[in-house]
């Protein structure tokens, strides 16, 4: 069994989101992909298995098993492709297909896939309240032009905007309660965003319930706010978007995410992947 390391969202293995990649996981147990995933140490390891001409994904972070994940899928993907060579891609996941295409652009080895149809549903006040306590804000730390909600794309995030860039900038949540809050409702990462244009955001995630306390770039949480920005008509549509995250941690990171017209199609997440040496 070979463990690969691939760097996902950027053309510099010192940015973007390190993820471990097996792609013949054949043999592998619950609890050995644990182990591995928790040895390897990146917010998640993905491992394919190779079942009667079809591809099944599972992806790990270093404390538990999560559903779905964009930037361990697009570095399996780049790491598919320049063993097996390049073209489509599809995945079979928890949360269903995931359909993934491969090709070599300007900046390197690209990939894209597409979420499942996304949807939002409303948080209750009182969440809202405890969410923003154990992030240390306050409701006037808000953007009022883009409400909390929880999105899903594959996994479910809710989506926390803030007013100002400084806001955005200064991480530090309560971990313990940001923890169990995140537990109690399935949430996987925790979106902070700043709209800086129509089109273009910047983005912070806290993972704890995985181990890790930031995400430097999330696949799935940017299809997911792909997905409630369309839906609650936040943005014109067909539209592309340009999601820039790590840069606060010192691993930049960008994420290009397409929404089509149909609302009820998946959210395209397209980005480059570099092996880690």
């Amino acid at each position: 069994m070979e463990i690969l390391r691939y760097s996902a969202f950027t053309t510099d293995p010192k940015g973007g989101n390190p993820a471990g990649v097996v792609l013949d996981a054949a043999g592998l147990d619950d609890a050995a992909m644990q182990a591995i995933a928790t040895d390897v140490g990146y917010s998640e390891t993905a491992f394919l298995f190779h079942e009667d001409g079809r591809v099944r994904v599972r992806y790990f972070s270093p404390l538990a098993e999560v559903p779905f994940c964009g930037h361990a899928t697009i570095a399996t993907a780049a790491a598919y492709a320049e063993r097996f060579g390049l073209g489509p891609l599809r995945f079979e996941s928890r949360v269903g297909a995931i359909e993934v295409e491969t090709r070599v652009g300007v900046d390197g080895l690209t990939a894209t896939l597409r979420s499942v149809p996304p949807h939002t549903t409303p948080m209750a006040d009182a969440t809202v309240r405890e969410l923003l306590a154990a992030l240390r804000w306050d409701a006037a730390d808000l953007d009022p032009a883009l409400p909390v909600r929880v999105a899903y794309a594959g996994a479910s995030h809710p989506i926390v905007a803030a007013g100002t860039r400084q806001r955005l900038a200064d991480l530090d949540y309560d971990v313990p309660a940001l923890t169990a809050l995140m537990a109690r409702h399935d949430w996987t990462t925790v979106d902070l965003v700043w709209r800086e244009s129509a089109t273009v955001f910047h983005a912070r995630n806290p993972f704890p319930p995985g181990g890790v306390y930031e995400d430097p770039a999330t696949g799935a949480a940017a299809a997911a706010l792909g997905g409630y920005l369309r839906e609650l008509g936040l943005v014109e549509v067909p539209a592309t978007l340009r999601v820039h995250q790590g840069d606060d941690m010192g691993r930049p990171s960008l994420v290009t995410v397409e929404l089509a017209a149909d609302p009820g199609s998946g959210v395209a997440v397209t980005g480059t992947a570099v092996p880690i040496d």
